[in-house]
């Protein structure tokens, strides 16, 4: 395995290190040249194995920042879909002039968390726009509870519901979510019926696509401004967000 590894190596180090007219000189499958070259750069590393370490370092590095400059071109490219979309739920100022866009599943205990977060943060800033876009990825009962959420819009008590499921102290069965639908004023019947609505889940297939776009795999995920933030972050950290998004505009 080790012999493999160092032939790989030596291989790879010629070609990036070596002048193209030397390259030219001495062919890759002259097997003499191959193996001294070989030899050398195996005793190389024996000698300074963290030369290898430092390599995978550098190449990680250079993959993330790659990855984060693709996500945020991906971003600029996504405005219509992230800010526009008529079927995402919004709160806050509907005019206002950084929005928060946030991937989420009601199942996700993380997303609990920062739940009181958002709401605090509209609280304080009266020029935050909150855009929600329902990511169910913990099951068939993320799904469900995704779907009658977007059903509730119709009755017009969509956010009233989206509190109370977040405020749910057990886990969100379909039963549950039933349950919470009631209390809150929902029909039940008129909610079941407009759950079938395809249209629901084509909602939420455009979400998951959008989402494999930007690299999101886990909730809560939002995007503030030009950026993507992970995780059940602190108020502070949101508010800074907001505040780079500002600048930067």
């Amino acid at each position: 395995m080790y012999k493999k590894f160092f032939r790989l190596a030596a291989l790879s180090v010629c070609l990036w290190t070596s002048p193209a007219s030397w390259a030219a000189e001495q062919p890759v499958d002259d097997v003499a040249w191959r193996q001294s070259v070989e030899k050398v750069v195996e005793e190389y590393i024996r000698n300074r194995p963290e030369a290898i370490e430092q390599a995978l370092q550098s190449l990680e590095k250079k993959r993330e920042t790659e990855e984060k400059e693709r996500i945020k071109a991906t971003i600029a490219a996504k405005q219509d879909e992230l800010l526009k979309d008529p079927d995402s739920p919004i709160s806050g100022n509907a005019d206002g002039d950084v929005s928060v866009v946030e991937f989420f599943d009601y199942r996700c205990g993380y997303c609990k968390l920062v739940s009181s977060t958002l709401t605090q943060l509209q609280k304080d800033d009266a020029r935050v726009r909150i855009v929600y876009k329902n990511y169910p990825i913990l099951g068939e009962e993320s799904v469900f509870a995704a779907k009658a959420a977007l059903a509730a819009r119709i009755q017009g008590k969509y956010h009233a519901f989206h509190e109370a499921l977040y405020a749910a102290k057990t886990d969100l069965s379909s039963g549950q979510v039933l349950k919470i639908a009631a209390k809150v004023g929902l029909n039940i019947k008129k909610l079941a019926i407009d759950m079938k609505n395809p249209e629901l889940d084509k909602i939420i297939e455009r979400n998951r696509a959008l989402a494999n776009e930007l690299g999101i795999s886990g909730t809560p995920v939002f995007i503030v401004g030009k950026e993507l933030v992970t995780g059940a972050v602190e108020l502070e950290a949101l508010r800074e967000a907001v505040a780079r998004a500002r600048r930067s505009d």
